[in-house]
């Protein structure tokens, strides 16, 4: 149709039509995701260093020492970021353009401050970070009956439960408490039961294992100090082997008294093939190596017709079967001794 024969309005609107192709061509572009202004989320995390993945608080609370390895960053001086550097025995570091500078006492943030001061004579804005890549300052020994005894390093703030997690936790025949001895150059230990040894250069203290264990008295949980040895003595226990149902060593509760009878009901009571009334003790003469042996007939004390045996510790109710030879009961001697093949029951 011409253009002509349209009405006025109509040819309006077919101007306004043409016109809005153009207006959309010079509006800018929407940004894409790749033009989105950057946010904190979108910037890169900073890199964790195995002494801060141990804790802010572990990190924070650590004061370096001699032999302690450190790792430093300085974005314009990559010449300090080589290699780790250990402190010196005598609580330095030597380090390129810093220089000599003791680190011993220091914290790692006071020790990243000592630096960044240095360096502002050579460099306008410092930018450094320091790590802790070995810990070897503060070493607390673990001994007695935990999984891994030895030498362990706090690597900051640790409670007494942190430690022996760090020992791999108490063995099945661990006792019920746990002796804590620090040298008095650290001040006295924060418990009642803390006192001074005879020679006034160590603090002593006793622990209750089972408070400890059940959150009796949360105040025994204490914080340990470098140079701490923390001990877990065995507990005292009895062994019961041979024809029983469940043969093993007995851990005996503090200050516990038990009889024979006693100790073989906790091993479930005689095999159908014991001879009960060849049973013995083996008991160690004091500090000899061999055992002396004790006949008990347990079946004249089951029946009441004999006293029952009072057990000490570390003796052994030997219940043989018919027809065994006393070379058994040596054998079974050396295994304990060894600790080998003998489980061990806690109560």
């Amino acid at each position: 149709m011409p253009i002509s024969h349209l009405s006025p309005a109509l040819v309006c609107l077919l101007g306004l039509a043409a016109c809005l192709p153009a207006a959309r061509a010079q509006e800018p572009a929407p940004a894409g995701p790749a033009a989105a202004a950057p946010t904190a989320l979108d910037e890169p995390a900073p890199a964790v260093s195995p002494a801060e993945a141990t804790g802010p608080s572990s990190l924070a609370a650590y004061v370096l020492g001699p032999d302690d390895q450190v790792a430093i960053r300085a974005v314009d001086a990559a010449e300090l970021g080589k290699d780790p550097v250990r402190i010196d025995m005598s609580g330095y570091l030597r380090l390129p353009m810093v220089g000599r500078i003791r680190a011993a006492g220091l914290t790692v943030e006071q020790l990243q401050a000592e630096i960044v001061s240095r360096l502002r004579q050579y460099i306008k804005e410092p930018d450094v970070a320091v790590d802790v890549t070995d810990f070897r300052s503060q070493p607390v020994s673990v001994i007695g009956a935990v999984k891994n005894p030895g030498v362990h390093q706090l690597q900051g703030r640790k409670t007494l439960i942190e430690i022996l997690s760090l020992a791999g936790g108490l063995s099945d025949d661990a006792g019920y408490s746990i002796k804590i001895t620090r040298s008095l150059d650290r001040g006295p230990i924060p418990l009642p039961s803390a006192a001074a040894d005879p020679s006034g250069r160590f603090s002593v203290a006793q622990v209750s294992l089972k408070d400890l264990m059940e959150a009796r008295n949360p105040a025994q949980n204490i914080l340990i100090q470098p140079h701490d040895v923390i001990s877990v003595p065995r507990a005292d226990m009895v062994y019961v082997v041979g024809q029983v149902s469940r043969a093993g060593g007995f851990v005996l509760h503090e200050n516990e008294t038990i009889s024979a009878l006693q100790a073989l009901s906790l091993a479930g009571g005689l095999d159908r093939t014991a001879s009960p009334k060849n049973a013995r003790i083996l008991r160690s003469a004091g500090n000899a190596a061999s055992r002396t042996e004790i006949a008990i007939n347990l079946n004249k004390i089951l029946q009441g017709r004999s006293p029952d045996v009072p057990m000490q510790p570390n003796d052994i109710l030997f219940v043989p079967a018919s027809g065994s030879k006393k070379v058994a009961v040596r054998a079974l001697e050396a295994a304990i001794q060894v600790g080998t093949g003998i489980a061990i029951w806690r109560r």
